[in-house]
């Protein structure tokens, strides 16, 4: 029996350790294949997923690991799909390449809505499919519709249990059942220790926002010098910046500018190390960040303080309102303290996160969850289209009522005299 795993982020590869730990793939009787894919905007210059350092430890769970990014080279591994009339001979070679016979027994795919995963479940076919989540936006709505062809093969969604208490919304329009992962599975494969002492360092969580387009570059670069900024007023004169893995070196090197200006030690991490490894092994007393996951893992999972800065400008930026970041941003935002740049901290109002999420979620994808349609009308009615929402989005759904147009002002009567002047400036040469 041969499982097929795919991976393209080690986040989601130590996701999957602790759900084939956990023993949610059932014993080891055959062969496990890792098929890794490297999704940065230039992959030739960011190291592949199978070569960072933290991946040496989840390699002993697989007997082979291959490249979907040398599969179909030179081609994008995140643009690329097989065109209808070529999948039947594109599915052979890839069984052939792979040496899976007839096919996999099964198909273990993260972000499946979107290639490269979408392409894989077109490709290997006959086979049931598992999902495992891609962090928070596992509680957004299913991005795109998928076909018969793949939802109806999708038998599971594996999360980790990020939101206690909050329910996946991902592919819950088609049926498919979700299951939370235990903590300590995900926690021994991090590798952390209870006992890790604090290092009297705050942390700094990179994203890539002007790389997806939310922000320009220079608003992302003022975005963590505000963190930076806030943390200094805490008091804080050791900070660690956790780069994105996809946003390159050129936010570190914006970071260390402002850090010089503000007498501020400044250690930036390597991009390829995981920020849970940092939480693990260098216990930061307080960390920062936009709407990274890693937020909530930080203080779900390691009881470390955290504080979210620029959430409602990311509010208002995220286009097209079904952005699929906009599920984490809402979430981390409606959830976590706020950091300002005096280094104050003041919590969020209090909120039913649940009612918010479904309320936002049934806005996002309103054709596909018409069942939590009477959640966003008591959710609205109770607390008001606030930050979260849209008007627009909201008047075409008939969740609220557009404001009725202004009358428009009949012309005055012109006098005599007036119409004579108006006559003449037309006829003057």
């Amino acid at each position: 029996m041969t499982q097929l795993f795919y991976a393209s982020t080690l986040f989601g590869a130590m996701t999957l350790a602790a759900a084939i730990d956990d023993g949610r793939f059932g014993p080891r009787r055959g062969r496990r294949i890792l098929l890794v894919s490297n999704n940065a905007a230039i992959p030739e210059i960011t190291p592949a997923l199978d070569e960072t350092p933290g991946f040496a430890t989840l390699r002993p769970r697989f007997d082979e690991i291959h490249s979907w990014n040398e599969i179909v080279a030179p081609l994008h591994p995140a643009d690329w799909k097989a065109r209808v009339v070529e999948v039947p001979m594109l599915g052979r070679l890839l069984r052939s390449h792979l040496s899976l016979g007839a096919g996999p027994a099964e198909l273990v795919l993260e972000s499946v809505v979107v290639p490269p995963a979408r392409t894989l479940a077109g490709l290997v076919r006959d086979c049931p499919i598992s999902v495992y989540s891609d962090g928070l936006m596992s509680y957004g709505p299913t991005r795109d519709p998928l076909p018969q062809e793949i939802h109806g093969r999708i038998t599971r969604l594996l999360h980790l249990d990020l939101v206690p208490g909050l329910r996946p919304l991902l592919l819950s329009e088609y049926g498919v059942p979700a299951e939370p992962l235990p903590d300590r599975a995900f926690l021994d494969v991090v590798g952390h220790r209870a006992d890790d002492p604090p290092s009297g360092r705050a942390m700094i969580l990179g994203q890539y926002l002007s790389a997806l387009g939310i922000l320009t570059s220079e608003e992302e670069a003022e975005l963590h010098a505000d963190m930076l900024r806030g943390l200094v007023a805490r008091g804080f004169s050791r900070v660690l910046f956790k780069p994105h893995p996809a946003a390159g070196r050129r936010h570190a090197r914006r970071l260390r500018e402002t850090a010089a200006e503000l007498g501020v030690e400044l250690d930036v991490v390597a991009e390829t190390v995981p920020a849970e490894s940092c939480f693990a092994t260098r216990g930061p007393e307080l960390v920062v960040g936009c709407f990274s996951t890693a937020l909530i893992t930080a203080g779900r999972y390691f009881g470390l303080p955290v504080a979210t800065v620029g959430g409602e400008l990311i509010l208002e930026r995220l286009s097209p309102y079904e952005n699929s970041n906009r599920i984490p941003a809402t979430i981390t935002d409606a959830l976590l303290p706020r950091l300002s740049t005096d280094g104050s901290l003041w919590e969020p109002p209090p909120v039913d996160l649940s009612a918010l999420v479904g309320a936002v979620g049934y806005c996002m994808r309103s054709e596909a969850y018409p069942g939590l349609r009477e959640q966003a009308a008591a959710y609205l009615r109770t607390c008001g289209p606030d930050r979260y929402f849209k008007h627009r989005r909201l008047t075409a759904l008939e969740l609220i009522t557009a404001p009725a147009p202004a009358p428009v002002a009949a012309p005055r009567e012109r006098s005599p005299l007036g119409r004579l002047r108006s006559r003449l400036s037309r006829t003057s040469p």
